[in-house]
This record gives C-alpha cells, sequence and structure tokens, in this order.
C-alpha cells in the first residue's frame, strides 16, 4: 500500500525527543514514509531509531541549515502530500488525519498546520499567525498593540494565539514551519524552501509564496501537536538569534522592499540588528554568570 504522507523531520541534536516524534508517527493509522534528514548531529540522537522499520535516514555531513535538509528529504519523497515536522514535536491521536481532511476538502488548500500546544495544554505563538509586515514588526516591538482595541486594523498584532480558538478549520495568512503539511501538487506550482534561509523566517517566505500563487493556508484547530519549542538550539541561543534576525532581514527586503520607503527599510534594518545585539549581549552576561556561579560552587 503506497503511503499518503511522506513525513520529513529534519534532526539537529533533539535528542530523546526525536525518537518520540518517529513513535508519534508510527502510531498513527495512516500510511506514512518517513524520512529523517540529519544536520550533522553529535549527539547520539540517531542511536535511538536503530531498528525501527521504514525509516529513510538522509545524513549530512554539516549543518546544511533546516530549508536545505527539508528539500533533501522532499526531494526523495513519494507521498502526495508532505509533512515538514520539528523533531520536538509529537502528535495528538487524530492530528494527522484532521489535517488531512481539512486539506483534502478544497482542492486550492496547498498547506495546512495545527494547534501548538506547551507540555501543559497551552497554545503556543505561531501556530497561527498574519504575517508580520515591518509594520506590524514596529507595533509588536514597540508596544503599540494595546491600542489595538482602538484601533484595530492600525496596531494588529501578527501572533494570533490570543484570539479565540476557532470551532473549525479557517485560512490563515502563515503557519509554523515546526509542523507544516503541504500538497506535492501546491509545491511544485510554489518551488521549493529558500535556501537563502538558514534557520527561521523561512517558513515565512514560504506561505508568502504560497499565498502570491494563490493556495490557501489553513489552520486546523482540532489537530494538536505538542512542541518542545527551542529545544534543539538551547545549546546555542547567540547563533540561533544570529540566523533568526538575519532571516528577517532577508524576509523583509525580499517581499516589502518596493512597498516601503528606502529611508523606512534602513531604519528597520538598524532596529533589527539593535534587537539582535541587545539579545545577544543578554545571552552572553548569562552564560557568563552561570560560568561564574559554577566556578564558585
Amino acid at each position: 500500500m503506497s503511503a499518503v504522507i511522506s513525513a520529513i523531520i529534519v534532526n539537529y541534536n533533539a535528542g530523546e525527543l526525536l525518537r518520540n516524534c518517529v513513535d508519534s508517527l508510527l502510531n498513527c493509522p495512516q500510511e506514512i514514509e518517513i524520512i529523517l534528514v540529519d544536520n550533522a548531529s553529535t549527539d547520539g540522537s540517531l542511536d535511538a531509531l536503530i531498528g525501527l522499520p521504514s525509516i529513510r535516514i538522509i545524513k549530512n555531513s554539516a549543518n546544511v541549515g533546516f530549508a536545505a535538509a527539508c528539500n533533501s528529504g522532499a526531494r526523495v519523497a513519494s507521498a502526495p502530500y508532505l509533512l515538514f515536522l520539528n523533531p520536538d514535536c509529537f502528535f495528538k491521536p487524530g492530528t494527522l488525519l484532521n489535517l488531512l481532511e481539512a486539506m483534502q476538502a478544497d482542492q486550492r488548500v496547498g498547506m495546512a498546520g495545527g494547534l501548538l500546544i506547551n507540555s501543559d495544554g497551552t497554545e503556543q505563538a505561531g501556530g497561527r499567525r498574519a504575517v508580520p509586515t515591518p509594520w506590524r514588526s514596529f507595533v509588536r516591538a514597540f508596544g503599540l498593540v494595546r491600542f489595538s482595541k482602538c484601533w484595530p486594523r492600525l496596531f494588529f498584532d501578527f501572533y494570533l494565539h490570543k484570539q479565540p480558538l476557532p470551532d473549525r478549520a479557517i485560512e490563515v495568512e502563515a503557519i509554523s514551519g515546526a509542523c507544516m503539511m503541504v500538497k506535492r501538487e501546491a509545491m511544485q506550482d510554489v518551488g521549493e524552501w529558500d535556501e537563502g534561509y538558514f534557520l527561521h523566517c523561512e517558513d515565512l517566505d514560504w506561505c508568502m509564496r504560497f499565498r502570491q500563487k494563490g493556495w490557501k493556508i489553513l489552520f486546523v484547530p482540532s489537530a494538536q501537536i505538542v512542541h518542545a519549542l527551542g529545544v534543539c538550539g538551547r545549546g546555542r541561543p547567540v547563533f540561533v538569534e544570529w540566523h533568526k534576525h538575519k532571516g528577517m532581514i532577508r524576509f523583509y527586503q525580499k517581499f516589502f522592499r518596493d512597498e516601503y520607503p528606502g529611508v523606512l527599510m534602513g531604519l528597520v534594518t538598524l532596529g533589527v540588528w539593535l534587537r539582535f545585539s541587545a539579545v545577544a549581549i543578554y545571552y552572553t552576561a548569562l552564560h557568563a554568570g552561570r560560568a561564574l556561579g559554577i566556578g564558585r560552587g
């Protein structure tokens, strides 16, 4: 029996969470082809998969980034639906079926994501969101979203998780690359992930391009995914933040350069790097403080 879904997991030092993720796929009733792309992990996380059936493993000799790893997995996938999945995710029962049914209900749906939740059951930001345009990012960064009740269109927050949870699948501007089901036909129309991003913002880029091509993106609240957010990058926070902010600049320049005056885009770029500098200083000081504490112990 041919697989309906090809699950493509990109792993980088996910530890024991990788096995939990794979087990949740193996326990699903749907026919699933599992493709694991490992970005040169050094934590032995692949050892936990020894002996498991029907898993194709692609081992990269270096960390090529999330987008490039997703593309390499997609190129060998065979199913009509592709599930791009972080290794720190695992499914609640019925999740894949709910995603699949939502996509099959409308031929113009090219992408769908579910409800990303923390271990305590609370909803994470990012599972459903609007596109973070430079203006929306400015509004969020400076706390202007508090004026949204008076001027909702002007001071709109691009994260939607604080809004009431819908009782059915709804169309949104963007979902998270942590768990993203894509129709192969749509991917062939839109093109692969942009490998110019190393980590972060490549999912927003893809969502923008899907919508530009006329494909719908769905948020499916009945499809629940537990997501241990940020586990794979926890050991190198400054590295992760560097690529996150670099990705933000690429995203803004690629899609909004012609919509905003050059001076404003310059200020946006400056603001992004100032934010990175502040975050990097914070993490560096935090690391130094911990090291000092260990030395005194």
